[in-house]
């Protein structure tokens, strides 16, 4: 079983307010994830979440994730990142492999998900991670050799540490759309006016 980490403890100091919880086709980017990881049969399903967790907790209640809130994730996204690998662990010590996610790559949905995992199947790599934009980086898949490699990342680390590190254990996704994220207004106004192309 593939289970889902899904990244939403940052507090999107550039955009000013949760991004997590910004409307995207009639729901919250937040809970779009959610759903695509669902729907693609991941289970379980783990959202860490931090910082406006009293805003973002609602949006949780009825949904059938596992909610992990980081206290410490000020220190950056290896913090939300270890706490995540860790319950996801205690919860479902047999999970054969994570995929690890964000709240604001708007392309990613329950298709994407799928051919992630179906890649890993395929391929047999450790690691599956998307490639876009000249880099390679999330939705990306870990296998459960790689868990204490994510339990000891430091603060600031990202996964994109391990991909890099460990490139003959790493298939490549192609998945152009996942240079789009939103970091800024400008970025959210650009992604909106394209979504209802």
């Amino acid at each position: 079983m593939t289970g889902a980490l899904i990244l939403a403890a940052g507090e999107s100091s550039r955009f000013g307010q949760p991004k997590q919880l910004l409307p995207f086709r009639g729901k919250t980017l937040l809970r779009t994830i959610i759903n695509a990881a669902c729907e693609a049969g991941c289970s379980p399903v783990v959202v860490v979440i931090g910082s406006n967790d009293e805003k973002i907790h609602p949006e949780l209640a009825h949904a059938k994730v596992m909610e992990v809130r980081n206290a410490n994730w000020l220190r950056g996204i290896g913090s939300s990142i270890r706490s995540g690998v860790q319950a996801l662990i205690d919860h479902a010590p047999d999970v054969e492999a994570l995929l690890l996610l964000v709240c604001d790559q708007p392309a990613v949905n329950a298709r994407v998900i799928e051919d992630l995992i179906a890649t890993h199947e395929t391929t047999k790599k450790e690691i599956v991670a998307s490639s876009y934009a000249d880099t390679v980086g999330v939705p990306a898949l870990f296998h459960r050799s790689l868990f204490e490699r994510l339990l000891s990342l430091g603060d600031e680390a990202g996964a994109k540490s391990i991909i890099l590190q460990n490139p003959e254990r790493v298939a490549q996704f192609a998945f152009p759309e996942g240079a789009i994220d939103i970091d800024t207004w400008e970025d959210w106004e650009k992604c909106k006016s394209s979504s209802h192309k």
